[in-house]
């Protein structure tokens, strides 16, 4: 449940909060904060400490981010801490992106400050980064890609995250990722043009862009620097700068070309290897203006430069649903959803996809390729890419047999949806689906009519 940013509360419960705070700073442990039942401690910064909570309303687990008090003492330090606090804080409820670590509540109260975010059961990406646990280069584009896809969801939200990097992207056991900490993020006004004051010299500065660096008004651009110099750590296990010192660093960064990943690891790709470089362009008209310019040349280099395979990435599958007739008014939160719930399967020229009299389950679209439809060996129709198939299905308490046969009239692209899957997807996912459904039953209803009267027409003459 998403809540705005809460206000200091009362004298009487902030010190009965506090008291919990005391005991934890004494014994480690904590049993409750606020209304959340601790279970058990699942890591500990300089700045804060991250308990594994349950939220016993609405029976889920969170992760709850406790930060130390300390910072707030200390007269040089306690403004900036505050701002980042309140920067992450307010957006409780903002983000809401299958690739975004959700905000669900937030609580600033004098020392007790805490933060209770979507519990994301797996690891950073920091590993994968060290040349023993290099991912396959695939895996790694795949990963960019959702980055990508969530930063641009942020960036038209009017948030610049300012801090990507290996660290605060986290993967799920399943091969998913989340992008997490936006306590640096600059957030637009929405009341005013201009943008909120923000701590200035935040972020990790082997990751910053020049721009950053040098302290100039920042864009999504930074963001799309700070990208590519995560996928070319992901690809190599090395920064594309490194210094002993930090002045040394910072003007390799603002003055000097970063190499080609290839340099360190021969077999990527030449594309790829481009596709990094322009990302970290220090001229901001060379560099992809949005992450939707970063996650297409992804996309075509899956297209083009990924051998073939029967695996169907979903970089490919989320490009695909972009691209669709059928999709075209949903969003890409619920697109993400679908991807998830979907199966998808490469058909070849000539199989029988379905078979008359066949008591199936599923709801078909077609996502490349061309089917033909028959009735008791007669060709009736064919159908396209964005077409879809077995929708009599999608009626509740339907026990309708296939009175018609499917065959792949050239090598097929199929993505199959469960309806019992599908009814357990969220509302949106639903109302959305169900709107885009009946949008293509009015069309053939209305084909349908068309050529009942053109046969009547036709018979009267």
């Amino acid at each position: 449940m998403a809540k705005n940013v809460a206000k200091p509360q009362h004298a009487t419960r902030s010190k009965d909060w506090g008291s919990n705070l005391v005991a934890a700073g004494k014994s480690r442990t904590v049993k409750r904060i606020g209304k959340y039942e601790i279970v058990r401690e699942l890591g500990s910064g300089a700045t804060s400490r991250v308990y594994l909570a349950l939220d016993q309303f609405n029976n889920q687990q969170v992760a709850l981010k406790l930060f130390n008090p300390g910072p707030l003492r200390d007269a040089m330090r306690a403004n900036a801490y505050r701002k980042l606090l309140l920067t992450e804080a307010s957006l409780a409820g903002k983000l809401s992106h299958p690739h975004i670590v959700k905000i669900f509540d937030a609580v600033l109260a004098g020392e007790l400050n805490y933060m209770v975010m979507e519990y994301v059961e797996g690891e950073t990406l920091e590993k994968y980064t060290e040349v023993d646990y290099l991912l396959p280069i695939s895996t790694v584009a795949e990963i960019i890609y959702k980055c990508g896809n969530a930063l641009e969801y942020a960036h038209r939200q009017g948030v610049i995250h300012r801090d990507i990097k290996p660290a605060n992207i986290l993967m799920q056991r399943g091969g998913d990722i989340k992008i997490t900490d936006f306590g640096a993020a600059l957030i637009e006004s929405q009341q005013v043009s201009q943008q909120l004051t923000q701590v200035s010299g935040v972020g990790s500065p082997a990751y910053m862009s020049p721009e950053q660096i040098q302290e100039w008004p920042l864009t999504n651009q930074t963001d799309i620097y700070s990208l590519g110099v995560t996928l070319f750590k992901l690809l190599t296990g090395k920064l594309p700068f490194y210094a002993d010192n930090s002045y040394s660093l910072l003007y390799q960064i603002m003055n000097i070309d970063p190499p080609l990943p290839q340099t360190f690891r021969h077999d990527i790709p030449e594309q790829l290897g481009n596709i990094v470089r322009r990302a970290m362009q220090k001229d901001l008209s060379l560099r992809y203006q949005t992450c939707g310019d970063f996650t297409r040349d992804l996309v075509n280099f899956f297209n083009c430069g990924v051998e073939a395979q029967t695996e169907i990435y979903d970089t490919e599958k989320f490009a695909t649903l972009r691209s669709l007739h059928f999709f075209r008014n949903v969003g890409d939160t619920v697109l993400w959803e679908i991807l998830h719930i979907s199966d998808w399967r490469k058909v070849s020229l000539g199989e029988c996809i379905l078979r008359e009299g066949d008591r199936d389950c599923a709801f078909f679209i077609l996502a490349g390729g061309m089917v033909r439809v028959t009735k008791e060996g007669h060709a009736l129709n064919t159908l396209q890419k964005g077409d879809c198939f077995g929708e009599m299905k999608r009626f509740p308490d339907s026990n309708y047999l296939r009175a018609t046969s499917i065959y792949a009239e050239t090598d097929v692209t199929l993505i199959e949806i469960n309806l019992d899957v599908l009814a357990k997807a969220s509302v949106e996912c639903r109302f959305q689906f169900d709107d885009a459904f009946l949008y293509i039953l009015l069309k053939r209803l209305d084909a349908a009519n068309a050529r009942i009267s053109s046969l009547l027409h036709d018979r009267t003459a």
